[in-house]
């Protein structure tokens, strides 16, 4: 069969290439053309029909301003899937550009399913009617969502969370690595806008631990350099395609809000998540935003496990002092890793690609 998958950021490209792998798996004779990265190229084989280096804008002000380019991007896609003729068209989270393409397929008759679900119950409520027209199967990775959809008379599918299979891929195949006291992990982020904002502070607080190592987890699409002219006083490492061994050897981090925030508590390392927006789009967000916390590890325990500075309060002296209490017998380590004791068991194990997979495979071939 023939599969369409869209993926728009470097998450939904990790979690892009094990469903592709599991399709391979329950599907012998399948066939690809996507929107992702390079870690979607290597399980396929194929280079993508966009690269998400293309694709990843953040902020309300900064997608007006690429408005042309979005709606470039768009017409491009719709022509894509209609010459392909998939079978199916699969979506990763994504939702502002996924959620806009799915009616459009769903009128061609392909189709369509919902692989990590987007985040309607944070903002945008009303997305929900949206799916629920145009996709046909929706899976969730994180399991508050099954009781928010209940709410709306519209099953979905709990699969587990993908990242436990490629963290269970990772552990098994680096048995050795062991925590490494008096070093820090610094995730700023894949996009620039992030690395702009979040980096120099982290770097700003790196300049004042100078008993302990520091190391950056560097995204593909920026070179070294880049990230060595955020540098003041010292200059650290930095590791590209490794964040999950930095984070295997790491005793506390400071990360940017995101996927990477779940990632650095299923590796047992304590965290300050830092985020800081454009203003305006801050002022937006927050007014549209109607969410307790931004971090995952916070949203699945329902508690604020890990501490989140926003905005103003992501300035060198407020990051440096909670930084400090996640250290080894800082104030607030023993509790934070009792809370990621909880989350692990409420993620669950490995088989979430393979479980959506096997899914999909079955619902298709019915069809044929």
């Amino acid at each position: 069969m023939k599969y369409f998958i869209i993926a728009g950021e470097a998450s939904g490209d990790l979690h892009g290439s094990n469903l592709i792998d599991a399709l391979k798996h329950y599907d012998s004779k399948a066939e690809f053309m996507f929107w992702g990265g390079d870690k979607m190229a290597d399980a396929s084989g194929i280079s993508p029909a966009k690269h998400i280096s293309d694709l990843a804008i953040m902020g309300f002000i900064e997608v007006i301003i690429n408005l042309g380019k979005i709606r470039k991007n768009f017409n491009q896609c719709k022509v894509q899937i209609t010459e392909y003729k998939p079978d199916a068209v699969i979506f990763i989270d994504f939702p502002g550009f996924n959620l806009r393409i799915s009616p459009f397929v769903r009128k061609l008759g392909i189709s369509t399913y919902y692989y990590i679900s987007p985040k309607v119950w944070a903002w945008k409520k009303k997305r929900v009617y949206k799916i629920i027209k145009s996709i046909d199967v929706l899976y969730s990775i994180l399991p508050f969502e099954v009781e928010f959809y209940k709410q709306f008379n519209y099953p979905i599918k709990y699969i587990g969370n993908p990242l436990m299979d490629e963290i269970d891929k990772f552990k098994k195949e680096n048995p050795t690595i062991s925590k490494s006291k008096k070093l820090i992990a610094m995730l700023p982020g894949s996009r620039d806008q992030e690395l702009k904002r979040m980096l120099p502070i982290m770097i700003d607080v790196a300049d004042k631990i100078e008993d302990y190592d520091f190391i950056i987890a560097g995204a593909p699409n920026f070179d070294k350099s880049y990230y060595e002219s955020f540098f003041k006083k010292r200059h650290y490492k930095i590791e590209f395609n490794k964040t999950y061994s930095i984070l295997s050897e790491a005793e506390s981090a400071m990360v940017t809000s995101g996927t990477a925030t779940l990632e650095t508590a299923l590796f047992n390392v304590p965290q300050v998540v830092c985020y800081k927006a454009n203003s305006l789009s801050y002022v937006i967000a927050k007014n549209l935003v109607k969410i307790k916390y931004i971090s995952l590890v916070n949203l699945i325990l329902n508690k604020a496990a890990i501490v989140e500075l926003i905005q103003h309060d992501m300035n060198p002296l407020q990051v440096l002092q909670e930084l400090i209490d996640t250290l080894e017998g800082g104030k607030k380590r023993k509790e934070i890793l009792a809370d990621y004791s909880i989350l692990q068991e409420l993620v669950g194990g490995p088989g979430a690609s393979k479980r959506a997979a096997e899914d999909i495979f079955n619902r298709e071939s019915e069809k044929q």
